[in-house]
């Protein structure tokens, strides 16, 4: 055997490092819209660092012409990881004429396609390989202990905790849980308000072996005994063995006690770690399967619900959020976010804590106390990233006067991130007015959608671009669930777009049967991906709702939303959702209109459907927290608000609930809760009069049967279209097929075979629409498509001119039925996995481009379920490249829903086809083919409507 290090005469000493930087040049190149990878001697080649065979293969070439050696050629097959590289560089023979520096980048690449974070510091160093919380402290503090993690800034004061602080820190906690008999996967429970002892207790109880259970500390001292008691259901469901308080709630804790049988102790971050000497517990080792934490969503009523989320859960979802983020050494993280919350816990410390970013933390009573302090701890720290609600953007535009105006400077904040909340398109527009002046750009404005039971994040929109709002007409959203623009709509319902989802994850929106709606159509939201919670604890009956047997690990989020170009819009929660004559109203939209009337409290407004007792429909409900002066004027306020129902919803209000201040249910982080509300007004303890019409009740539950009946003659449409279609295709695939294997001839054979796909698209009803046809040039060319659904290659078959063949990937070469026609159509297979078949198909390919045969490719070379222009492959272009062919772009739109991936019913739609006009290499080199290939990509992302998921 070879020795690993018997370098070759050509291998310089620093051999590992120029390679490296060879591999980190040529994956940059390949993937310039993704951010850098990370580039070591063990990344895979394919899975790590996305080279293809044939940028496997320009790779060799380089290194031959780097280390003046001749590499043979099994390299390319057999060569897994530039470690593998390594040794055969070191291994080869010195090669006579070859260069001995390595060749320059290429320099053919638009400016326009590099990536829009080119001018960004590099990226922050995090610990990818970590699988759980405590080992990502610990990764840290290895490398830095003194760098500081968090600034905490307590009015006039500030305190601040280094990494090896926290990690000191949390030991002791960690010790003293362990000597009180805390076990390891027993909970403990915090009841802190934000501060540096709120970190260090979380990991002291993960450190422990314990899993945090966070709760809301009460908000006034006046409160702490009726809060207590409404925390007892989650302490009770989560069986809490210790609950760490603040010192001003442990007394009143302890009363705790008898209510929850396996509570066993109320203490304070100070107690644990003074009042027992220890050097702490040692870290336990831990799995990325264990439980991090529990996130309750609710619990006072007598339901609890604790999300159960691993650290793979966590982690994943921080790795995903960084993907999309593309954080940077330079960012700074700036927070008020409690720390009960979600948003704050994971989004604002997990996610500083795992990319190395330092965190500005405020109290969330110091932002609402004073709300520009929030803005000026921006200005103050240079903040890039923070994130709020939407009440909090509407709060500074209301709040913030122009004197404070004067001294701030947002122009470093590039990530405002908008949600936790419905996202108001007038308060996104207000407050990029309002700030502008400041120096924010409406570009680092990004609504984001997420929700505890994915662990925090789930769609994004994309960095730099800015909200994106979209005006559907009112009518056919409540009737029929159709987001149709409103081109000539008066009083069109306004949605934010939340983006696509995350890497990794996926996002859907199903009617009530579970099948996956086509775009502009509203049905509820279902999510996927390893960020997602296996269930509630201990509440198998809300965990079977959230993940019905047979979901195939899609997951139930409660929401009502649509898909438009691709991007989410999130219209309501489906529990929320009020059914009238026909009518499916969105209660967020009343309750902003009606919180902006005088003598109303902003934000403290409900609207509900409640049942009429022996009828099948809802009554509409508007609780609204005022202080009227006296009849009069609660008369004169309960009608302006009606008349401000029938204008937005086209319905009368059964019932104006005018209640105290203090009334409306809301969650801990400020949402409404309806469905509280709702029940207080059924149990009649609101003293407010009924207003139902028996007669009119009548009248709505007639007109209510018909979105029933419009909902089932749809569901039978699209049964009876999809039956039909596949009785057709079964109808035409045997004489086609024969055609295509017996005919003389491979013209004949092709005019056959767009015959019976002709005949397939007219015949299905299917719309299929086609234009820049004309741009196809006479001569031979290489026709690069993106890639949708199987239905795509009948389309393009029904489409193109008889001169073109397929290149398709050699799997379908091992089935009979699929091998025999493509064959002698003239189809060239190309192997996809093994790298140096592929790089020789590929030549093999461009020779018959040369020969006068046209080709036509899907670039992606595979297709998913999912919106998203995936990475392109290079064989195409270095096929026209080498060929000196032109390439044309063609984008489909639309066969995506006729046909998913994962689905064998087709659904009716309109498709469309795009063709671009001719690109022509300017080479026959390796930077020629990438030139082609950014300059194709680049025209078909602006015309497919869709993400981009890969560079």
């Amino acid at each position: 055997m070879d020795p690993l290090h018997a370098p070759g005469a050509g291998a310089p000493a620093n051999a590992a490092e120029t390679l490296l930087a060879a591999v980190r040049t040529l994956v940059a190149e390949v993937h310039p819209r993704q951010p850098p990878a990370r580039v070591e001697l063990g990344s895979a080649l394919d899975r790590d660092l996305g080279l293809d065979s044939l940028a496997r293969a320009e790779l060799l070439l380089r290194l031959e012409a780097a280390f003046g050696v001749a590499l043979p050629e099994r390299v390319l097959a057999e060569a897994e990881t530039p470690r593998d590289l390594l040794l055969a560089v070191e291994r080869a023979t010195p090669a006579e004429g070859l260069p001995t520096a390595p060749p320059s980048p290429a320099t053919s690449t638009p400016a326009a396609f590099l990536p829009a974070t080119a001018a960004v510091a590099a990226p922050a160093s995090a610990p990818e390989g970590a699988a759980t919380l405590p080992a990502v402290l610990a990764w840290h503090v290895e490398r830095h202990p003194e760098r500081r993690h968090i600034l905490f800034l307590d009015g006039k004061d500030s305190t601040t905790l280094t990494y090896g602080e926290l990690l000191a820190r949390a030991r002791r906690i960690a010790g003293a849980l362990v000597h009180r008999g805390l076990e390891p996967g027993q909970t403990a429970a915090l009841m802190l308000p934000s501060g540096l002892d709120y970190f260090v207790s979380f990991l002291g109880i993960q450190l422990a072996g314990g899993v945090p259970v966070p709760l809301y500390p009460p908000a006034r001292k006046s409160q702490v005994e009726d809060h207590l008691r409404r925390q007892a259901g989650i302490l009770r469901n989560a069986q809490v063995r210790v609950l760490v308080a603040a010192p001003e709630v442990r007394t009143l804790a302890r009363l705790l006690v008898p209510l929850v049988p396996e509570l066993r102790e109320v203490t304070t971050p100070a107690e644990l770690e003074t009042g027992v000497a220890t050097d702490g517990a040692p870290a336990p080792r831990g799995d990325t399967a264990d439980v991090a934490f529990l996130q309750y969503t609710s619990g006072s009523t007598g339901d609890p619900k604790g999300v159960v989320l691993s650290h793979a859960n966590l982690l994943a979802n921080l790795r995903s959020v960084g993907k999309n983020v593309r954080f940077a050494s330079d960012d700074v993280v700036v927070s008020w976010l409690p720390l009960y919350h979600d948003m704050g816990l994971i989004g604002a410390w997990m996610g500083s804590l795992y990319f190395g970013l330092p965190l500005v933390l405020m109290s969330p009573l110091g932002f609402l106390a004073r709300p520009v302090a929030w803005l000026q701890a921006l200005s103050a720290h240079c903040g890039t990233i923070s994130a709020a609600p939407n009440f909090a953007y509407a709060l500074c535009v209301k709040k913030v006067s122009d004197e404070d105006l004067a001294g701030l400077d947002l122009s470093s904040w590039r990530i405002a991130m908008n949600g936790a909340e419905p996202v108001s398109p007038d308060t996104v527009e207000a407050f990029i007015a309002r700030f502008a002046r400041c120096g924010f750009r409406r570009g680092s404005m990004m609504p984001v959608y997420g929700l505890a039971e994915n662990s925090l994040a789930l769609a994004f929109t994309p960095p730099g671009r800015g909200p994106r709002i979209d005006s559907v007409r009112r009518g056919p959203l409540q009737r029929d669930g159709r987001a149709l623009p409103a081109a000539d709509d008066p009083h069109p319902l306004r949605f934010v777009s939340a983006g696509h989802a995350i890497p990794d994850h996926e996002v859907r929106v199903v009617d009530e049967r579970g099948r996956e709606l086509p775009e502009r159509h509203q049905g509820q939201l279902q999510f996927r991906g390893p960020s997602a919670t296996s269930g509630y604890f201990r509440n198998p009956e809300a965990s079977a709702r959230l993940l019905p047997p047979g979901s195939n690990g899609w997951l139930e989020s409660g929401d009502v939303a649509y898909v438009a170009d691709g991007e989410l819009y999130l219209t309501g929660r489906s529990k929320d959702m009020i059914i009238r004559a026909g009518r499916n109203l969105h209660p967020q939209e009343l309750e902003e209109a009606v919180g902006t009337l005088a003598g109303v409290r902003k934000g403290c407004v409900a609207v509900f459907a409640t049942g009429a007792e022996g009828e099948g429909t809802e009554r509409l409900v508007v609780m609204a927290e005022a202080r009227p002066a006296d009849a009069e004027a609660a008369a004169e306020l309960r009608q302006r608000i009606a008349e401000l129902a029938v204008d937005l919803t086209g319905s009368a209000a059964d019932e104006v609930a005018l209640v105290p201040p203090g009334t409306v249910p809301k969650t801990s982080s400020g949402k409404i809760r309806r469905a509280a509300a709702r029940q207080l007004f059924e149990r009649g303890r609101l003293a407010e009069g009924s207003a139902a019409l028996w007669w009119q009740l009548v009248r709505l539950s007639a007109a209510g049967a018909l979105p029933r009946v419009r909902r089932l003659s749809r569901g039978a449409a699209t049964l009876v279209w999809g039956v039909w279609a596949w009785l057709l295709f079964a109808l035409l695939a045997p004489p086609a097929w024969l055609a295509v294997v017996l005919l003389p001839g491979r013209r004949a054979r092709r005019l056959a075979a767009r015959l019976a796909a002709r005949a397939l698209v007219r015949g299905s009803g299917c719309g299929f629409r086609a234009s820049g046809l004309e741009r196809l040039p006479p001569a031979p060319c290489v026709v690069v498509c993106n890639h949708q659904s199987y239905v795509d290659g009948f389309l393009l078959t029904a489409l193109l001119p008889p001169r073109f063949a397929y290149v398709v990937k050699s799997e379908l070469a091992g089935n009979l039925f699929a091998r025999l026609p493509l064959a002698s159509l003239g189809a060239r297979f190309v192997e996809r996995f093994d790298a140096a078949k592929g790089a020789e198909d590929a030549r093999k390919a461009a020779a018959a481009a040369g020969g006068g045969d046209s080709l036509v490719v899907f670039a992606e070379g595979t297709f998913r379920r999912a919106p998203g222009l995936l990475p392109f492959r290079m064989g195409a272009f270095t096929a026209a490249a080498s060929a000196g062919l032109p390439v044309v772009p063609m984008v489909l739109r639309g066969s995506r829903s006729v046909l998913r991936a994962g689905q064998w019913m087709p659904r009716r739609g309109v498709v469309t086809a795009t063709l671009g006009a001719p690109i022509a290499p300017g080479g026959t080199g390796w930077s020629d083919a990438l030139a082609l290939r950014d300059a194709a990509r680049a025209w078909m992302l602006a015309h497919v409507a869709e993400p981009d998921v890969g560079g």
